[in-house]
């Protein structure tokens, strides 16, 4: 998660077990616009993944608890919005029905990607085929319920996607605008406030260089318009306001 940045600059801060492994949240974000339901990624899902729960440490997922808790069910999303296809994102787009098939967890769903990224997904090089499983995304494509993007756009009436690159090819943020206040999930770019860290890019991202140039712009532009920053991984701290006090940024975190 700190790529090149030495453990011994970080171990006082972060906390990890015995297989140096530190607890990431799996954050999904869901959005109600104009009487739309949409979700912002899916988290790893349900599908069972034994190796992943004992190298990750996986817990199981809550999301569809989460959705229930609410008073919601599967055929209640509309949207789906992937910020990259990554399992750890896209795990939860598809689940096995009962004859063992994998299907779309959200059948009347319409599930957006940029094009860029569902090809890079379908065709993955030696270093990214690890993260990309198609058992996550195909399904998608097979049930008529996938929408290709090309660049920036706004999928509905306040809210938009941006393509950032960097940590895969066609990553994209999503940004809402709400009662004035803009709602900012810049995801793997900037996955958890100890990301604020310029120099801090995870070993995962396909291009540190692009990351860094459009981390350094946007948490510009995120401080000078007070944007709420949502973090992909953020654990103890899920959000908040970057702010600045003689001249020392820092974030004030906020509950969601």
């Amino acid at each position: 998660m700190f790529g090149q940045v030495p453990k011994m600059a970080w171990e006082n801060s972060v906390v990890t077990d015995r297989k140096n492994r530190m607890t990431l949240g799996l954050n999904c974000l869901l959005l109600q616009i104009s009487g739309q339901n949409i979700l912002v990624d899916t988290g790893v899902g349900t599908k069972d993944a034994e190796n992943d729960k004992e190298t990750l440490g996986l817990v199981p997922s809550r999301l569809l608890k989460g959705l229930k808790s609410m008073g919601m069910g599967p055929k209640d999303i509309h949207a789906v919005v992937l910020t990259h296809l990554h399992f750890d994102h896209s795990g939860g787009c598809t689940r096995l029905d009962r004859a063992g098939n994998t299907v779309p967890t959200f059948p009347k769903a319409t599930y957006y990607v940029q094009e860029a990224c569902w090809d890079e997904a379908c065709n993955p090089n030696e270093r990214c085929h690890v993260t990309n499983r198609a058992d996550n995304f195909l399904p998608i494509e097979e049930r008529g319920q996938l929408e290709l993007l090309d660049g920036d756009c706004e999928i509905m009436p306040g809210l938009n996607v941006i393509v950032t690159d960097g940590h895969a090819k066609g990553h994209q943020m999503v940004m809402v605008n709400h009662g004035g206040e803009r709602i900012v999930f810049l995801w793997d770019i900037v996955p958890t406030p100890h990301h604020l860290n310029l120099g801090v890019i995870s070993a995962f991202d396909n291009s540190p260089e692009t990351t860094l140039e459009r981390k350094r712009d946007l948490l510009a532009e995120a401080e000078k318009q007070g944007w709420l920053l949502v973090f992909s991984h953020g654990h103890d701290v899920r959000a908040g306001y970057l702010e600045r006090k003689a001249d020392t940024g820092y974030l004030r975190p906020v509950e969601l």
